[in-house]
């Protein structure tokens, strides 16, 4: 008896590697909402108006987020001009958080003077500062991102991570986007779009 397969035989699994695939195609192209990647822990920092913010204040919103610090000469101007984009190309309901990496130094009038330098308007951008402890807490265990004031260069003395974050409406990290990258606006805008139509 030959071992070698009919051509029915081939064909028959030709036809179902084929339709697997094409079942696989389309459930990635009904706009599936991104996975959750965890989910942001209570906090409580400071906003550059100088009130007290908390992550309660932002349940029942889609949130980008990031970590910077006003005299990063690295990637923080790249990172801070494309969420200045996003200020303006995303629906009026979505909020920016930008969280301080350099608490000591980026108190909540050098925040708003940063923020005043780079043109944000409106009020749905948020810079947050606080303990460092905390931040750093916050950023390494509740993001999951990096960040390091022991190592660094003259240029960008604090290491950090240039991701953005998306956040769901309860909270979840839902996807992470190089934050120095063009493209990436259209990716967090469309991703944006799929939450809130979810």
């Amino acid at each position: 008896m030959s071992l070698r397969p009919s051509l029915s035989s081939v064909a028959a699994i030709a036809v179902a590697i084929s339709s697997l695939t094409f079942a696989l195609i389309i459930s990635r192209t009904n706009a599936e909402a991104p996975l959750i990647l965890g989910t942001i822990p209570e906090f409580e920092l400071i906003e550059r108006s100088g009130s007290t913010m908390t992550r309660a204040d932002l349940d029942g919103q889609v949130w980008v987020a990031d970590f910077i610090f006003t005299n990063c000469g690295g990637t923080c101007p790249m990172m801070t001009y494309q969420m200045g984009k996003l200020n303006k190309a995303l629906p009026e309901s979505v909020r920016l958080v930008s969280f301080t990496v350099d608490p000591t130094r980026d108190t909540p009038a050098t925040l708003s003077e940063y923020a005043i330098r780079n043109d944000v308007e409106g009020d749905r951008w948020f810079f947050l500062t606080g303990e460092r402890e905390d931040l750093y807490r916050l950023a390494q265990e509740g993001f999951h991102l990096a960040v390091d004031d022991t190592i660094g260069t003259e240029v960008e003395p604090i290491t950090h991570s240039s991701r953005f974050a998306l956040i769901d409406e309860d909270g979840n990290i839902r996807n992470y986007y190089d934050g120095t990258s063009l493209e990436s606006i259209d990716q967090i805008i469309g991703d944006v779009e799929t939450l809130l139509a979810n």
